[in-house]
């Protein structure tokens, strides 16, 4: 498949997206309650990074997070595949008083000059995508001080790469959770690549969402995952999310 026709599959997917409000992927919503803990500490370390400084969000959609970035004194851009993404976040931008820069582009061959942010941030963007050519061009746009931090599902657990199968309708067609190369490939691209992974045995705790049961069980089991993960590494990869914190862009794109 060419690289065109699978970018116009993108697109369109994502402004239907947009347009039917997520439809399609509502009935996820019930497992990103295990989100909030990974949301916020992404949200801490980007909110860190940005302050003051030039930001890009990449994969933008419909703004919001990108509102909040400039809204904290981040000097914000977001991009975005879909045009109808870009749309809804200009507007909302706008409604809010907020000084963004939106722009629809492809994300593997971005227009902006070299060196020209300080912060790279996105959520759920770089599974969607041809992963050496998003890597070099956000080792391109990053300054030499610069971060690229993401979160971004994790492809190697069989229940959840199951539950993907039986429910392809809410995702699209190209997209692939990463696998441990795929962590590994960042190293080509940045001499720091830090990691921390999220919901192995927290995922249990799902049936008992709105029950007073949920809050004390997700803190047992968050902390059940964290010793595992440190105990055991190699169950790291069955995690549902990582959390990737790239730094200290190789500018010769040369293996460590």
């Amino acid at each position: 498949m060419s690289d065109d026709s699978r970018l116009i599959k993108e697109q369109k997917f994502q402004d239907t997206r947009i347009l039917e409000d997520d439809a399609a992927r509502r009935p996820t919503d019930k497992y990103y309650v295990l989100m909030e803990g990974p949301r916020a500490l992404y949200t801490h370390k980007v909110e860190e990074r940005g302050r003051g400084r030039r930001l890009l969000e990449y994969g933008c959609s419909d703004g919001e997070s990108s509102r909040h970035w400039a809204a904290c004194g981040a000097q914000t851009t977001g991009i975005d595949i879909s045009p109808a993404a870009i749309q809804v976040a200009k507007d909302r931008a706008a409604e809010a008083g907020l000084d963004i820069r939106y722009a629809v582009m492809n994300a593997e061959q971005m227009t902006f000059d070299d060196r020209s942010f300080d912060t790279v941030a996105g959520t759920g963007i770089l599974h969607h995508l041809d992963l050496p050519q998003a890597y070099a061009e956000i080792n391109r746009v990053l300054h030499e001080d610069g971060h690229a931090i993401f979160i971004e599902p994790m492809g190697h657990n069989p229940f959840i790469n199951l539950y993907r199968r039986l429910t392809p309708n809410m995702r699209s067609e190209d997209e692939h959770p990463l696998r441990s190369q795929d962590l590994k490939l960042a190293e080509r691209y940045f001499s720091n690549v830090g990691t921390q992974f999220f919901n192995l045995f927290t995922i249990a705790a799902i049936p008992f969402r709105g029950s007073f049961l949920f809050r004390p069980l997700h803190s047992l089991l968050t902390g059940v995952d964290r010793l595992v993960f440190r105990l055991l590494p190699f169950t790291r990869r069955y995690a549902w999310m990582v959390l990737v914190d790239c730094s200290a862009p190789r500018r010769d794109g040369s293996p460590g």
